[in-house]
């Protein structure tokens, strides 16, 4: 399957106002990601809790958001992309007022999973409506941006996130996205033109959405169980033999649905499927990040807000390398940048394994700068190549794809990066360390991290092996095309 040709698309005329509404979604969903990612350490100890457990504070978001998504986008493609992105946002506030209030950790995991309802629906359809406001010739200019809004939230997350833990407590983190909510609904039904909806007669796969729902669910709960109970107890086994069972039952409906949630057609484009197994590695080690507020926290001392400043590293390089990466990539095309980006990344997780007690505020910085760096540089042309792989009559379903290879990645990532690091230090700080990893000596902590993000070097290199293919089979396409024509 080759890209459809894309007609030339005059501008629209609002179509500025239309990145702004899109784009005050996308800060206020990436800052609560970034501030949650924060107060992890804070809530252990404000809710009572472990360490198994309050990962799930960001599961219950994550399981929600990767199971629904492709569901979602399908479903934007049939109602109007602008009507289910603004009743996504709408939950994703009202949750975020849940979150704020909740009385205990069961009750806050319950209403993150309601806030993944409403984040669900902006993270589908956000690229998709900006591909279709936007020209094909401005089309990585404008993922871009949304890329800087993206880091410019996580960047503002960490810093913003610690100075409110300190002033107001950590029920502040989330109240904080009501008013912001507001704001970004009022301008996203102002400005954000309206988008036709699909051909009627179209239903939703709801079975589909059920399947891959309970096999996620059965995934992340056996990984984080397993750090508990460890991975040879009965109930861990019989819970990953179910998620294995769960997606070869997923992909079995698929094929054989008259209307599936996910359309199997479009990975026989081998581009299309190489740039999102790209991402999904790649996202597998952004969600490796949660673990270093614990390191800097636990093990250099930091106070919250001060590893809220060294948590912007990563998203402030990310924001100031993505509009100019997407140019270059609207320019020379995606693939040798992508490439780039990947390798930078790689060198990044490799620094990052030598960190120690001993390291100081600029070597953490050196370190994990140049995965802010490979970020940035990977990111928006990557995107541009899924969007510019994908026919137009299917932009939801694409934009849905490559949001579900970034939630994909966080809702597999978090768990195996935590069983991961939970098994290090276990297997060094002994039986106390194995109940909790929170009470393991310093050392212990940073050795975990060493080990850690030399396995996330591993996983991230063979996206690079990914790219290189990609660019290769990508130049021989367009030389065969050049001697026929």
């Amino acid at each position: 399957m080759t890209p459809n040709p894309e007609p030339t698309k005059a501008p629209a005329p609002n179509k500025w106002l239309a990145m702004l509404g899109v784009g005050l979604g996308v800060l206020m969903a990436t800052m609560d990601v970034s501030i949650v990612n924060l107060s992890l350490p804070t809530l252990v100890t404000e809710l009572h809790t472990d360490f198994p457990t309050i990962q799930w504070v960001i599961l219950a978001y994550v399981v929600v958001v990767t199971s629904l998504m492709m569901g979602v986008a399908r479903f934007g493609d049939m109602r109007g992309k602008k009507e289910v992105y603004t009743v996504g946002l709408s939950v994703f506030t009202l949750g975020s007022l849940l979150c704020g209030l909740a009385p205990s950790v069961g009750w806050l995991i319950g209403f993150r999973g309601l806030q993944g309802c409403g984040a669900v629906m902006t993270q589908a359809l956000g690229a998709a409506i900006i591909t279709e406001v936007f020209p094909s010739s401005e089309r990585g200019r404008a993922l871009g941006i949304i890329g800087s809004i993206v880091s410019i939230g996580l960047a503002l997350g960490p810093a913003f996130g610690g100075l409110l833990i300190g002033l107001a407590g950590w029920r502040s983190i989330f109240l904080v996205n009501v008013p912001l909510g507001g704001a970004a609904l009022w301008v996203l039904t102002r400005f954000v033109p309206p988008s036709k909806p699909g051909p009627s007669g179209q239903r939703f796969d709801l079975v589909g959405a059920a399947v891959i729902f309970l096999t996620l669910g059965c995934y992340a709960l056996g990984m984080t169980l397993g750090q508990r109970r460890g991975f040879g107890d009965g109930s861990v086994l019989t819970l990953l033999v179910s998620a294995a069972a769960g997606l070869a039952l997923f992909l079995w409906t698929q094929k054989r649905a008259a209307q599936p949630m996910l359309d199997l057609g479009l990975f026989k484009n081998v581009l299309f499927s190489l740039n999102l197994l790209m991402s999904l590695l790649v996202f597998i080690l952004v969600a490796g990040m949660f673990i270093m507020p614990f390191f800097l926290e636990l093990v250099k001392g930091y106070a919250t807000h001060q590893v809220g400043l060294f948590m912007m590293v990563v998203p402030v390089a990310m924001g100031v390398l993505a509009p100019g990466a997407g140019t270059l990539s609207d320019r020379f095309g995606p693939r040798w940048i992508s490439l780039i980006g990947v390798l930078v990344i790689v060198g990044g997780c490799l620094a990052l394994s030598t960190l120690d007690e001993e390291v100081t505020a600029w070597g953490y910085v050196l370190r994990i700068l140049p995965l802010g760096i490979g970020m940035g540089l990977f990111g928006s042309p990557n995107n541009s190549a899924i969007m510019g792989a994908a026919p137009r009559h299917r932009l939801g379903v694409a934009s849905g794809l490559m949001a579900l290879s970034r939630t994909l990645g966080h809702t597999t990532g978090l768990p195996l990066i935590g069983a991961l690091f939970t098994a290090q230090v276990a297997s060094l700080g002994g039986p106390a360390a194995a109940r909790d990893v929170t009470a393991a000596a310093p050392a212990v902590l940073a050795a975990g991290v060493n080990g850690t993000f030399r396995v996330a070097a591993a996983s991230v290199l063979l996206s690079a092996v990914l790219a290189a293919g990609a660019l290769w089979i990508d130049r021989r396409r367009k030389r065969a095309e050049e001697s026929e024509s």
